[in-house]
């Protein structure tokens, strides 16, 4: 009897697991596939139209119009639109399952200058969240952690991946800064006023992270025979081998957060959030700082800003001359799946939509490292890509039909079309 138990228990457990698995990560592509008489969107601010698009053992060999010889598998696109995979970066996706639930939170460490916790070891490649990125044309993402003053070091995965090993495309790209602000709220339960008050502490926030920066780079060029895990991960923000992407909003905060990192020889900073980016421009530009601009879906910080300040944020940026990409500041980590319909959004304002486009696609790829690979559809790239039905910016027909990473073709069934599926039948009855 003891035995039976045992036996029901554990077909209990492989049903379960089979129950919530992921899909199967694709296999390796065999056989070379043509999509023809697509409108093709290169992902640098062109279309070509009637397209025929070869690729084989993941690369992309030709693109052009009809007259390109199509070979191997043809897939008849006409009518449809093919996209290089959308990236979403500075997400903690894939450490982060069930907000409410903290035993499925792995986006923080004990700790405040932590540069050398890395996301990519706690990266879940069969994360639930992760699965519900595809079927929006999400292919791509920069990892990265959470919480203290310097949270840690992220990586670049693809989504499709049984390990964390399988879906790195960039390890160690680069360290996240949480740039401290001038303002802080009110603890009322000490007997402060609600809201927001003057940060008292603002000069030793800020003298910690230079001091920080300081003994970071000086143990870099000492002999010590002495261990410091923080120090040493901190190296490739001074060889220009790793980027710092600091999380900043006030214009107080950028000035001083990019001048802090260049005055201690940080070679390659992006600013990340960037609400108040469109004031101070001209700095920006001096000294090279790319964006990944807050998501367009929200409401405005303070009380005098314009309406649509959010709305318009991107296009006031990318107006100006900077490298911009679109990150979704949301805290809900499965709100990234809407990340084309935020670059939709800033074509009711005014932005072309190819150049909407470049916000999740290129200038993404360029900001974070791997354009020579991912970002758009260029002979000799990886065929990270998809097509959609109708316009992927918009939600009414972004309806993906093939996707397909590094040449595999994925699943596009998650545990929600399931549903769907499955409610859809119930009340059609």
């Amino acid at each position: 009897m003891k035995n039976l138990k045992q036996i029901l228990v554990g077909v209990a457990f492989l049903f379960g697991i089979h129950a919530i698995a992921q899909q199967t990560p694709a296999t390796k592509q065999t056989g070379t596939i043509t999509i023809t008489g697509a409108t093709a969107h290169i992902g640098n601010g062109t279309i070509l139209e009637n397209s025929t698009l070869v690729f084989e053992n993941g690369k992309i060999t030709a693109i052009g119009n009809q007259t390109t010889p199509a070979k191997g598998r043809i897939i008849d696109a006409k009518g449809k639109h093919v996209y290089p995979g959308f990236i979403a970066p500075a997400k903690p996706l894939g450490l982060v399952e069930v907000d409410a639930v903290r035993a499925s939170n792995d986006d923080d460490e004990i700790g405040d200058f932590i540069p050398n916790i890395r996301s990519l070891i706690a990266y879940n490649a069969e994360s639930k969240v992760v699965e519900s990125m595809r079927p929006n044309g999400v292919l791509l993402g920069q990892i990265a952690p959470q919480g203290g003053r310097i949270s840690g070091t992220s990586s670049i995965v693809q989504f499709d991946a049984w390990n964390w090993e399988d879906a790195a495309v960039k390890v160690d790209d680069g360290i996240h800064l949480h740039w401290p602000s001038t303002f802080r709220r009110g603890r009322w339960w000490q007997g402060e006023p609600r809201g927001f008050l003057p940060n008292k502490d603002y000069t030793k926030d800020v003298d910690e992270v230079t001091a920080f920066y300081n003994n970071s780079k000086a143990y870099g060029k000492s002999r010590t025979e002495t261990k410091n895990e923080a120090f040493n991960a901190m190296k490739g923000l001074f060889d220009g081998s790793q980027k710092l992407y600091v999380y900043a909003n006030g214009e107080k905060e950028i000035i001083d957060a990019v001048t802090s990192a260049k005055e201690s020889g940080v070679k390659e900073v992006v600013l990340v959030g960037g609400y108040e980016a469109y004031k101070i421009i001209p700095f920006l530009k001096k000294y090279n700082i790319s964006v990944l601009v807050q998501h367009t879906h929200s409401l405005p910080k303070k009380a005098d800003d314009d309406y649509d300040l959010p709305y318009k944020l991107p296009k006031l940026l990318v107006d100006g001359g900077l490298l911009v990409a679109l990150e979704n500041s949301s805290t809900s980590n499965f709100q990234t799946r809407n990340l084309p319909f935020y670059a939709g959004q800033l074509v009711a304002q005014g932005m072309e939509k190819e150049t909407a486009l470049q916000l999740i696609t290129g200038n993404t790829a360029k900001i974070l490292g791997i354009d020579a690979s991912y970002g758009t559809l260029e002979i000799g790239k990886s065929a990270t890509l998809f097509i959609s039905e109708g316009d992927a910016l918009d939600m009414r027909t972004n309806v993906l039909t093939h996707a397909f990473i590094d040449g595999r073709e994925l699943s596009l069934e998650t545990h929600q079309t399931e549903l769907w599926k499955r409610y859809m039948e119930k009340y059609s009855r």
